[in-house]
């Protein structure tokens, strides 16, 4: 795969959104020209690239919307949105970074001005939840607004933002004739950065209040009313599944039995033994002295564990977090899950190491998708051929649905 930013870490958050080309979040030329102007740049000249492209955008939008030229301004605006979100990934952590705080507030407020302009305007709703509330859309099937039809919640992972969902997954559904709802849970988006709740285990406990919502919706079909779940989501949704009985079905891209099982095989590479690895936040401490030294020194990991990891799970020490990721399993819960299932296996995605053997624990009625790299799709959530599982994902929920 050939890169488009110099820095590896830059590559992997920037490249993002060419998943979103075909449903308007990006064009290849855009993003490389933010890798050009970020050159040999650090994280803020990432940050800055990012920000000025869509600070062009919104320029473009505003002269558009003067000129009576509606539907460029729409577009305009929530591409400005996709690259908000985008120039503040690099500086998660904490403490919040400001331009985190100020690139989740433009992303937001451009969305908002692009979702407005459309045939039919989509506002902001906010999801009450414990002592906070969840930021979530409903995205209407195109042509369809205001009939009753199938819902398709759609749910995140670790660092993905509102918009991301939007140009991954919504707009494709809502193309399809589905209703869509995005929101941002607990560590995620703006739920983690305006009001710090960090991420959960227990996912039933969110999905339930955003049904319980979606079902107040007077043109979605309470009998059919599905979940998917992307990246950390491919966790989240099955949990979600296995407590939360009203969906009707259920879609994990990849599909994780457990967050920590990647971090259990890493230290048994490192001389773990199979024991000591069973519970990771009490294993000896020469080892967790080394572990924190292969993190420190690795930028790719310093950036997933340390700044996102520690900021999104509440955790304060590699023994916190990985305290708090031994408590994101579906041990026990897999059998709870009751509506039918569709499981993707990328190739190349190392998240997916464990989706065959979740496949097969399912007692559910079942699907597995499988994705490869001569397909362009066999990287970590097919982001490089998005539409292709796009189509798999919403042809099965044609039938399931139907």
């Amino acid at each position: 795969m050939v890169a488009i930013f110099k820095d590896e870490l830059h590559d992997q958050l920037g490249t993002w959104p060419l998943g979103y080309i075909p449903y308007g979040g990006a064009d290849f030329g855009e993003i490389e020209a933010i890798a050009e102007s970020v050159g040999d740049g650090d994280d803020s000249a990432f940050c800055e690239a990012w920000v000025a492209a869509a600070d062009r955008l919104m320029s473009d939008g505003e002269r558009a919307a003067e000129a009576g030229h509606l539907r460029s301004a729409r577009e305009s605006f929530l591409r400005a949105a996709c690259f908000y979100g985008k120039s503040f990934h690099p500086l998660f952590g904490r403490p919040v970074d400001p331009r985190v705080v100020e690139g989740s507030r433009k992303q937001i407020s451009a969305f908002n001005r692009g979702l407005a302009l459309g045939d039919e305007p989509v506002a902001p709703h906010r999801i009450p939840f414990e002592t906070a509330s969840l930021l979530a859309y409903v995205i209407p099937a195109q042509g369809h607004a205001n009939e009753v039809r199938p819902l398709v919640i759609f749910t995140n992972g670790y660092d993905a933002a509102i918009t991301d969902l939007f140009f991954a997954s919504a707009v494709a559904a809502s193309q399809r004739g589905y209703h869509a709802l995005i929101f941002d849970g607990p560590g995620q988006g703006t739920t983690l950065i305006e009001h710090a709740m960090t991420l959960r285990p227990d996912w039933e406990s969110v999905i339930k209040v955003v049904v319980d919502f979606a079902q107040t919706l007077p043109n979605v079909d309470p009998q059919k009313i599905a979940l998917c779940g992307w990246s950390l989501g491919g966790y989240l949704a099955p949990r979600a599944a296995s407590g939360e009985h009203r969906l009707a079905a259920c879609v994990a891209d990849p599909a994780l039995p457990s967050v920590a099982d990647g971090f259990r095989a890493y230290a048994m590479k490192l001389g773990a033994s199979r024991e000591e690895a069973a519970c990771l936040a009490e294993m000896p401490e020469p080892l967790m002295t080394r572990l924190e030294h292969i993190i420190a020194t690795d930028r790719k990991l310093q950036w997933s564990v340390v700044k996102r990891g520690y900021w999104v799970n509440g955790a304060l020490t590699l023994r916190d977090y990985f305290a708090s990721v031994e408590r994101f399993t579906m041990d026990g819960r897999v059998e709870e899950i009751r509506c039918p299932s569709l499981f993707t296996l990328a190739e190349d995605d190392a998240l997916a190491a464990g989706t065959q053997r979740f496949f097969d624990e399912l007692r559910c009625a079942k699907t597995l998708v499988r994705f490869s790299r001569d397909q362009g799709a066999g990287e970590h959530c097919e982001m490089r051929n998005r539409s292709l599982v796009n189509r798999r994902v919403l042809d099965w929920l044609d039938e399931v649905l139907r």
